[in-house]
């Protein structure tokens, strides 16, 4: 049934705002997606797609079982407000008064997190070239920090997105050869820090960032000199926040499997608490799925994703803290399908192994946990005498 043009919604007054808090994070001036839906003028056009793509919830990107878990960053859309934005097409997608809509967010140009306090940008440039397959390049940064420095939120921009495929940032510690802790990365769909009320990452005093910096070629040269934003805590934090990840770089998948099965698993020395969960896998990844194991024998799900996604690296914020007691072990399971019937396969001829490019594979269970300011990463991952590896 089609309403009538009284009684249908409109855009200023009905679709508007949930353009603003489902969509215009990517889709305005400067950001990832195609088109922005802003304003009446730039929406108007796309009217059909939107609605196919809400209709089918292919938008906004969400790919968690409903069933398992409960996350703060939860982008699906309510079947009501999914019923709005169909109805409002259906009428004609009519613009209504430009009175009835609501003040526009205040985004800030460039940036999801808000105005960086501090912006670290690379040196220089690095020139991507026409073609050919690039291995992954490093660039270390300094950042004078004088004293330890506590990160609330952290973003990173590529300055070539068309040809950044992904960035790490890490935090290269004074005196350690190894690149360091997790601090923040830029990914396809990958959504930025979301850290709670006395929840901070530490850089310390006389610390280095590496970027480690992936690029693809098109056709076309590129030039890309990417930066890192950060938002600091004034005080220091309740819990020390930091990435850690169960990974398997043993496996090998064989030729035209359609479900072949990886596991990961890594156990934590110290309480923490669970702030997120992000499963990467690459083109032949079908399936993930988060566990955790208690020291008591109880198991629980966490984390569901059926139908994984290289397209859209999403992180996934529990709506509510959960406790891993010292002992717990957080699972991971991988199905991949190297099938001829996976369009994304690069080639179901091949037994496919961990590596760094996107037609090989990776399995890996990012996951963030909230600890004591007092525990580093080497508190968490190595057993001391007396503690039993489950």
């Amino acid at each position: 049934m089609t309403l009538s043009a009284a009684a249908a919604p409109s855009f200023y007054k009905d679709v508007l705002p949930l353009f603003q808090a489902h969509c215009q994070s990517c889709h305005r001036a400067g950001e990832a997606a195609p088109m922005a839906l802003t304003d009446y003028a730039t929406a108007r056009p796309w009217a059909k797609a939107i609605q196919q793509a809400v209709v089918e919830r292919a938008m906004p990107p969400w790919f968690a079982d409903p069933h398992v878990g409960k996350f703060s960053n939860d982008a699906r859309l309510a079947d009501s407000e999914i019923a709005t934005i169909s109805e409002w097409v259906n009428a004609g997608a009519p613009e209504g008064d430009s009175k009835d809509a609501p003040q526009p967010v205040a985004w800030v140009p460039g940036w999801k997190i808000g105005a960086p306090e501090i912006v670290i940008e690379m040196p220089h440039e690095v020139e991507v070239p026409v073609s050919g397959t690039l291995g992954y390049k490093y660039v270390t940064v300094p950042t004078n920090f004088k004293e330890d420095t506590w990160v609330r939120l952290a973003e990173v921009r590529p300055g070539d997105r068309a040809h950044t495929h992904h960035i790490v940032v890490s935090v290269k510690e004074p005196g350690s050869q190894e690149q360091g802790e997790f601090l923040a990365g830029y990914g396809p769909g990958s959504v930025p820090e979301m850290l709670g009320a006395g929840q901070a990452k530490l850089i310390k005093a006389g610390s280095e960032l590496v970027f480690q910096l992936h690029y693809t070629t098109d056709g076309k040269p590129g030039r890309d000199r990417s930066r890192v934003g950060l938002i600091l805590a004034h005080e220091k934090p309740r819990e020390r926040v930091m990435e850690l990840a169960a990974a398997n770089v043993r496996f090998a998948v064989p030729a035209g499997d359609p479900d072949y099965r990886v596991e990961a698993r890594v156990t934590l020395y110290e309480d923490a608490t669970l702030v997120s969960l992000l499963p990467h896998m690459h083109l032949r990844g079908k399936s993930f799925e988060f566990r955790v194991a208690y020291p008591d024998g109880r198991k629980e799900t966490l984390l569901t994703v059926p139908r994984y996604s290289y397209d859209w690296q999403l992180s996934y914020y529990l709506d509510r803290p959960l406790r891993l007691p010292q002992g717990s072990t957080i699972e991971c399971t991988a199905h991949f399908d190297n099938s001829p019937n996976n369009p994304r396969n690069p080639d179901p001829a091949k037994t496919v192994r961990f590596g760094a490019q996107s037609w090989d594979e990776m399995m890996i269970g990012y996951f963030e946990v909230a600890v004591d300011p007092r525990f580093g990463m080497r508190d968490l991952l190595l057993a001391r005498p007396g503690d039993s590896d489950r």
